[in-house]
């Protein structure tokens, strides 16, 4: 386990790449530099560099669980059908940064959400939390403030934020976002190269109003009297190579979960203006420490290959995914959507222990027809192989399917411009877990206030 002292060096290393670039440095010098010039030079102030964003949503969801007088651990399931809707809104401020080699500023998140629609006996997809006699909850919201820093192209955040990584991802697939409190720098100082480094305490839920909500359901395992994350640190760099090829290596330490490392390389073919080949390779590594060895001994490697051929409005993909060792690849503690796979879609990721899988895919973009801004996806993965001890088929005879359907529409102009419409369905079938048809319909009309 990594130690604070080496924690602290790692910081004290990344943040040595911030340049002390000179005044007199002509344009020129600057094009040949392998450094970025310098964003708070350019510093518009505080209240002059500010954003005010309010993102109205509403969202629908039903599951109907087709085998409903079990769950996949063979235990017996009271609910058969799930069914949800609200209104949320989401505000987000961000202050510009004050003038100066030093530019400070703050940040602040703002959301709240309404029901609509649902019932005792219709709750559970995680839109709304439920009081103490299992009702769905009237409303509820959260709330959070955050100190930001900035040195030439490095920025230091700290307080409740959402976070975008690998290793650690706030979810955005409900009605309100996860959110997460901790800090969080950001470097660019060198030319076409990433850095990131967290360390965060607190994962407050989608569906929960208080500070460090997000329990930990692995296995049914609730760690710290029900809360998940107790600390995470988490460190990452990413390269653009070229405008078609880029790598990154990402690592992240949950304490008494796992230790995880991440890899990617996206590679994109040009074949013609309106033709190309993308590929996308992702691999993680994890392995269980502290009390979770206790629970599961998680020791796993998990990888995906994807590849899209692109012309004009199709794209075409094909894609496998394998997973080999103990316990599949676990995810939850650290950020609902902390699973980077190619086969991670609407109901399952197929990240099951010993669990192999394919996918094929079609999208089609409607530009070229006459309808801007539609788009149409199918995606169909196939799953066996699972081994998982938990469930029945720890003998590797497991399999599951799914098929998704995603339909979206957005006004392109007028009074009504970036208006969305949103259908999603997903059909699954698993000889493991649970049986269960799925709709979610979303509408969004984002607002920008300043």
């Amino acid at each position: 386990m990594i130690n604070k002292p080496t924690k602290i060096a790692i910081i004290i290393s990344a943040l040595s790449f911030i340049p002390i670039v000179n005044a007199a440095e002509t344009k020129d010098d600057a094009k040949k530099s392998i450094f970025n010039e310098s964003a708070q030079a350019s510093a518009k102030g505080f209240i002059e560099g500010s954003k005010l964003d309010v993102l109205t949503r509403s969202f629908y969801m039903n599951r109907d669980y087709r085998n409903s007088s079990r769950n996949g651990h063979g235990s017996k399931k009271a609910q058969s059908y799930q069914e949800e809707w609200g209104l949320g809104f989401i505000g987000t401020y961000n202050s510009g940064y004050t003038e100066g080699t030093v530019g400070f500023g703050v940040d602040a998140i703002g959301m709240y959400a309404w029901r609509l629609d649902s019932g005792k006996g219709r709750a559970g997809s995680h839109l709304f939390p439920r009081d103490s006699n299992g009702r769905p909850e009237k409303d509820f919201g959260r709330a959070g403030v955050a100190a930001k820093a900035r040195i030439s192209n490095t920025t230091f955040k700290y307080g409740e934020q959402f976070v975008s990584t690998p290793v650690f991802d706030t979810n955005d697939g409900r009605l309100l976002p996860e959110s997460a409190t901790g800090l969080l720098i950001e470097s660019n100082e060198i030319k076409k190269l990433q850095l990131t480094l967290g360390h965060f305490t607190a994962l407050s839920s989608r569906n929960q109003s208080g500070y460090d909500s997000q329990s930990n359901g692995f296995l049914s395992y609730k760690q710290h009297n029900g809360k998940g994350l107790k600390e995470i640190y988490f460190g990452g760099v990413t390269y653009q190579f070229t405008n078609d090829l880029s790598a990154s290596v990402f690592a992240s330490d949950v304490k008494d979960f796992w230790k995880k490392q991440y890899a990617n390389i996206g590679y994109n073919i040009p074949i013609a203006d309106n033709q190309n080949i993308k590929f996308n390779f992702d691999y993680y590594r994890v392995k269980a420490q502290g009390d979770m060895k206790d629970v599961y001994k998680i020791d796993s490697d998990t990888w995906s290959l994807t590849g899209a051929y692109t012309i004009s409005a199709h794209t075409f993909l094909l894609g496998y995914q394998s997973s080999s060792g103990k316990g599949g690849m676990p995810y939850g503690v650290d950020g609902k959507d902390a699973i980077y796979l190619g086969n991670s879609i609407q109901v399952s990721d197929f990240n099951n222990e010993g669990e192999r899988s394919w996918q094929a895919a079609y999208t089609i973009k409607f530009d070229d027809y006459g309808i801007p801004g539609l788009s149409i996806t199918n995606k169909y993965v196939n799953g066996r192989h699972i081994a998982n001890s938990w469930t029945n088929y720890g003998n590797g005879k497991g399999k599951e399917w799914e098929y998704n359907l995603d339909a979206k529409y957005t006004i392109q102009s007028g009074p009504a411009k970036d208006l969305s419409f949103r259908v999603r369905h997903a059909t699954y079938r698993s000889s493991a877990l649970d049986d269960r048809n799925e709709v979610r319909l979303i509408v969004q009309y984002p607002l920008s206030i300043l």
